[in-house]
């Protein structure tokens, strides 16, 4: 993380574009669901970790009313508002998630100020591991820092959710937010997203977190993802409660005539996969690798079969990654589906086999390569003075 804060080129890139030093670094990375997915806006359970990836944005305080931004990875491109203003959408797709905390921030009362930003990302993007929730906390990070505002880490993750919510127009639940700005190295959280408590879980030091993008082109999914939140929400209501986390499964089948089919899978997905989030929390604590497999097969299968965000590439993935690992291991999907990327628990001996499984099946069956990242878990949100 030292390297990253006192990242000299970084700091000259800055200098160089906006003619003055910068102030302060915020740093949020990204993160990985090792199970529990779709149950977090379902006031549910979630099992993420902080990854070693992250977002840095370096900043100096304006003496003007003006976000002005730019990006390592869009050179060309340049975000410029005034806070004084309405905040509205703009023309950069990245500068939006700018506009967008900003909006939040605002709207909620908090003092604004002017500020220059070089925004900087080894997230890899397009792998669901939230690089967009890394952007928003490290953006929150840099209001809060400089506003000396006093917010808490919790309260920055819950208005980054508001403006992937409100502003960008994706019902995300809170989980991704919360763990880049809390998570804790070395450990995963276990998040109760209905009283947003947390609980720090060991992951055991001779497991290594392995993840695989299928680079499977995603399309627009968002509209996807919004009306399985609705199929959840009318599940709930059916079963005259005010959440899936308030209901099982004798109570969704007891109401099985009135649901639509899409309606009953959505919530069945739902409340099985808050179980086996806390049996997994279990299962890590006892560093047991046959429980864990069970359990991020059937979440797997689950969110084929149930919540049908899985791809043929990903579930390719999962199945040549579970026959190299056989009872070494345990795989599933992870993060909004639709593509991306999936999960695997193991030990780093056996890094190597997952790598000659698919070099040797995943390009010759889905014409894709894919990339492999092996993952150490890390601390969440930091803002450093220089």
């Amino acid at each position: 993380m030292t390297s990253k804060i006192y990242d000299t080129d970084f700091q000259k890139a800055f200098s160089s574009i906006f003619a003055v030093p910068p102030q302060a670094i915020s740093i949020a990375p990204g993160r990985v669901n090792l199970i529990g997915e779709f149950t977090d806006y379902n006031d549910g359970f979630v099992l993420p970790c902080a990854l070693q990836y992250s977002t840095r944005i370096l900043f100096s305080v304006r003496d003007d009313d003006l976000i002005s931004v730019q990006s390592t990875h869009y050179p060309g491109e340049s975000e410029c508002f005034s806070i004084s203003e309405d905040i509205v959408s703009g023309e950069s797709h990245w500068g939006n998630y700018v506009r967008a905390v900003a909006y939040v921030f605002r709207r909620e009362g908090l003092a604004l100020r002017g500020f220059n930003m070089l925004i900087d990302s080894d997230v890899p993007q397009g792998s669901g591991l939230s690089s967009s929730a890394a952007l928003e906390v490290a953006i929150g990070g840099v209001f809060n820092h400089a506003g000396n505002l006093g917010l808490s880490k919790e309260k920055i993750a819950l208005l980054g959710q508001a403006a992937e919510n409100d502003f960008i127009d994706c019902q995300c639940g809170v989980m991704d937010q919360m763990i880049s700005a809390c998570g804790k190295e070395g450990h995963a959280m276990l998040l109760d997203c209905e009283s947003l408590k947390t609980q720090a879980v060991a992951i055991p030091k001779d497991l290594v977190v392995v993840i695989v993008n299928s680079n499977y082109p995603r399309k627009l999914v968002d509209s996807e993802y919004n009306q399985r939140r609705i199929d959840c929400e009318n599940a709930a209501k059916k079963m005259q409660v005010n959440s899936l986390r308030k209901a099982d499964m004798t109570t969704l089948d007891s109401v099985k005539n009135l649901l639509t089919k899409n309606e009953y899978k959505r919530a069945h997905h739902v409340i099985s996969e808050n179980q086996r989030v806390l049996d997994a929390v279990d299962a890590l604590a006892e560093n047991n690798m046959t429980e864990l497999r069970h359990l991020m097969t059937a979440s797997h299968i689950s969110l084929r079969d149930d919540f049908e965000v899985t791809v043929p590439a990903t579930d390719g993935l999962v199945e040549i990654c579970a026959a190299a690992l056989q009872d070494r291991g345990a795989v599933r999907m992870t993060g909004g589906g639709f593509g991306g990327a999936i999960v695997c628990l193991c030990r780093e001996e056996d890094i190597s086999s997952i790598e000659e499984a698919l070099e040797a099946h995943y390009e010759e069956r889905f014409k894709l390569k894919a990339n492999i990242y092996v993952c150490s878990a890390g601390d969440g949100l930091l803002v450093n003075d220089l």
